[in-house]
């Protein structure tokens, strides 16, 4: 695992027991939908996102095994009722307040020093709290091992639901955004995988600055990616990645919208 890559987990690792934390003892969260957290929060790179086999995500398998650190430290319990923090767990987020602090107790199985005080209690009215939440269809989808789905789920709704005044207007736009895949010709474009026709253009939402298309798919596995200015000359994969692995949607069938943030260079999609 590369440097960034450890950071990256250890980041994740931090937000899981966090999470955890801010529920408190004897409150059991569901693992698929804390591990889709902390992967919002801290979005997987391009070889993290690379998929193995059965569909995980590299970055999410590295996740979950690393979890198992911190049931062995006892500071989670894992249950066919979900997850739940112990009270040493909670000591340890005191203990180790940043991500390498925890990382290192961790590897060198280090104890919460005596006499940590436990952490002071999250109003439920924080803002945190709601950036938190986790809407259930994200859980679903990684219960179905839609692991990438799920991710990109989550992270549009946490995008929405810390967004805290005007979008900046003035934001470096495109010219054109396309969704060149392989449901091209179900648009009717003559070909799939052309960024130049016109029934793939997205179009600019000016209140968010978002790229928008509303298109009715049928049921399938489709892939895609974003093509700027109606050539491949400059697009972006999953995870917001230059010239990256193709964006993988399940689709039930029906209206779905895409939605393309040019900050991020990424594309999130959802059930109109």
């Amino acid at each position: 695992m590369t440097a960034n890559a450890q950071e990256n987990n250890a980041n994740r690792l931090k937000a899981v027991l966090d999470s955890l934390a801010q529920a408190g003892e004897g409150s059991k969260l569901g693992g698929s939908a804390v591990l889709a957290e902390a992967i919002a929060r801290f979005p997987l790179n391009g070889q993290e996102g690379e998929l193995l086999s059965g569909g995980v995500p590299r970055g999410h398998k590295t996740l979950t095994s690393a979890t198992t650190k911190l049931v062995k430290a006892g500071w989670l319990v894992k249950g066919r009722g979900g997850w739940n923090i112990t009270e040493d767990g909670l000591r340890a987020t005191v203990a180790f307040p940043d991500a390498a602090s925890l990382a290192a107790a961790l590897a060198d199985g280090t104890p919460v020093p005596a006499g940590t005080p436990l952490p002071e209690p999250v109003p439920a009215e924080a803002p945190e709290a709601e950036a938190a939440a986790v809407p259930a269809e994200a859980v679903q989808l990684v219960e179905a091992a839609d692991l990438a789905q799920a991710v990109e789920l989550v992270q549009a709704v946490a995008e929405e639901s810390t967004a805290t005044g005007p979008v900046d207007a003035a934001f470096p736009q495109p010219a054109a955004v396309a969704l060149a895949g392989d449901f091209g010709t179900a648009l009717g474009c003559p070909e799939d995988w052309q960024p130049h026709f016109d029934e793939v253009q997205m179009t600019l939402d000016p209140n968010d600055q978002l790229w928008k298309l509303t298109a009715e798919l049928p049921a399938g596995f489709y892939s895609f990616k974003a093509a700027l200015n109606r050539s491949w000359d400059e697009n972006y994969g999953a995870f917001g990645q230059p010239d990256g692995a193709n964006h993988e949607l399940h689709h039930t069938g029906g209206p779905i919208t895409f939605r393309y943030d040019h900050r991020t260079k990424d594309v999130t999609a959802s059930a109109s």
